[in-house]
């Protein structure tokens, strides 16, 4: 479990492709320190399991699944990624319940900038906005994130200096994709609620 508040910009140092998976090792030399074997990290808000510690960076295996539903598909030797080890129990909640199974993707509409921070434009996928609440929490790459403002096919969210600066949010441009994560909570009260009406929901298809 994890609480969206990515500890530190990473970056893909090596790639290797197989027939159904991918092999990634990515350089985080303030994330790597207490690393062990089976170790859970966020990257870009999809948890991975480290298979291998090397130098300042970890190695993790990435299934077919995982390759085709988020971003981490489309990256490339040399991006940015945003990293956060798994929440200790003695940890602070400074976000919210952040699980690393990523529901879908949006991408960036616009970017408007403001004194000292940016309000940014997402495109709502129809299967995720019921779960997505104006004031509530989304996770965006992995970054805990408060829906500012919320139509019925976009939402929006204001970005302080500290994720422009140390997240890659602060360099996502119009048309690209991020990955999201909904409120787990939410999708609890619509399934209890569900079965207390007498039906059923579907899943939305999570991956991680």
């Amino acid at each position: 479990m994890f609480t969206g508040i990515v500890e530190e910009l990473g970056r893909l140092t090596r790639r290797t492709d197989g027939q159904d998976s991918s092999r990634v090792e990515i350089s985080g030399p303030t994330v790597v320190p207490g690393l062990s074997h089976g170790d859970s990290v966020a990257v870009d808000g999809v948890c991975l399991t480290v298979t291998e510690v090397v130098g300042d960076g970890f190695v993790a295996d990435v299934m077919a699944e995982t390759l085709a539903r988020t971003t981490l598909g489309r990256l490339t030797e040399g991006d940015p990624v945003n990293l956060e080890r798994a929440v200790r129990v003695d940890d602070r909640l400074g976000g919210h319940i952040v699980q690393g199974h990523v529901d879908g993707t949006a991408r960036v509409i616009s970017r408007t900038p403001g004194d000292r921070w940016e309000v940014v434009r997402f495109s709502l996928p129809p299967e995720l906005a019921r779960y997505v609440v104006h004031k509530g929490s989304v996770c965006l790459d992995g970054v805990s994130l408060t829906v500012s403002a919320l139509d019925e096919d976009a939402f929006e969210v204001s970005l302080i200096p500290t994720t422009l600066e140390l997240t890659t949010l602060g360099r996502r441009q119009p048309g690209d994709e991020v990955n999201v994560e909904v409120d787990v909570l939410a999708k609890y009260v619509e399934r209890l609620v569900a079965a207390g009406a007498g039906g059923t929901t579907g899943s939305t298809g999570t991956t991680s």
